[in-house]
């Protein structure tokens, strides 16, 4: 990997070469086209670290243009292509330079944590009550499924509808947060394959939400009790999920200070593939517990 990692910002050109190989290489098989988002937002989140904000941009734009020229030339959609490379690298390159302006990666991801929970009062500010759209959404995935033969999974949404339905703006939110979150995370994690970049801007093992922001997720729980308002509780279900990031940092953390064999962390994700949904709650009432009574600062000064 570190190879790669050095040649991607050897030259302003290779990074471009890289950007456009990375998001079009795994579109060439249908069983890797799934990756194409991660691999070209990976890429993208490495160079902002590795070469700065403007130069990023200049490779970004400049790929783009290359695609756009390439879909031209092919007689694909270039409207498609581009608008593709603009939803994969768009938000690989804000979220990496807001990590590089805060210079700490744990600062990062507390801010995105209050901008996840911010989106969902956006959604409901904006829809009002988004049941009614949800609804309709819903309704068109199970004529879908049926349409496609998938019976099973259309009346698995009949039978679930009314549990599912209010909770689809909190689930939609955590899931473009994950994913946005694991692409920074492996793009940094890219980043510090070059050397003398180890952990420049902190290490993931010791990521803390804090308390401040596991109060605010108490406070709105609380809330939502008694108002019964169903805002709070997607506002207050979705910060403690992402707590699970948290837990899943305290395993890294035990096994990067040499208190558990590396196979413990290699049978977690193992185990999440799965069981991902048990192993997301798990890891979020871990993480939650720590953000209050911090198990490896406890664990640190024991072994002192």
């Amino acid at each position: 990997m570190q190879p790669i990692a050095a040649w991607l910002v050897a030259r302003p050109l290779n990074g471009g070469i890289g950007l456009v190989v990375s998001l079009l290489l795994p579109m060439l098989t249908a069983a890797t086209s799934g990756l194409s988002p991660i691999t070209g937002g990976l890429v993208m989140v490495h160079l902002v670290f590795a070469v700065g904000l403007r130069w990023a941009l200049i490779q970004a734009v400049a790929s783009v243009a290359f695609l756009a020229a390439l879909a031209l030339v092919s007689g694909e959609q270039m409207a498609q292509i581009v608008a593709s490379a603009v939803v994969v690298w768009a938000p690989a390159y804000l979220m990496a330079a807001v990590a590089r302006r805060l210079r700490l990666i744990t600062l990062a991801l507390q801010v995105s944590v209050i901008l996840a929970a911010l989106a969902v009062v956006a959604i409901f500010v904006t829809l009002g009550d988004p049941t009614t759209y949800w609804d309709s959404v819903v309704t068109d995935l199970i004529t879908l499924f049926r349409e496609a033969g998938a019976i099973e999974y259309a009346d698995w949404l009949v039978e679930s509808r009314s549990v599912v339905v209010p909770q689809l703006t909190m689930l939609v939110v955590f899931v473009v947060w994950s994913f946005l979150i694991t692409v920074l995370l492996l793009g940094y994690g890219f980043y510090q394959y070059l050397p003398g970049k180890a952990a420049i801007y902190g290490r993931f093992c010791d990521l803390n939400f804090g308390r401040v922001i596991a109060a605010i997720m108490a406070v709105a729980s609380v809330l939502a009790v008694f108002t019964s308002a169903v805002w709070l509780q997607n506002v207050s279900f979705l910060i403690f999920v992402t707590f699970w990031l948290q837990g899943l940092a305290i395993v890294h953390w035990l096994v990067a200070e040499k208190r558990v064999p590396s196979f413990v962390l290699i049978g977690t994700y193992i185990i999440m593939v799965p069981l991902f949904g048990l192993v997301v709650i798990g890891f979020s009432v871990l993480g939650y517990l720590d953000a209050w009574f911090n198990f490896r600062a406890r664990m640190s000064a024991s072994r002192a």
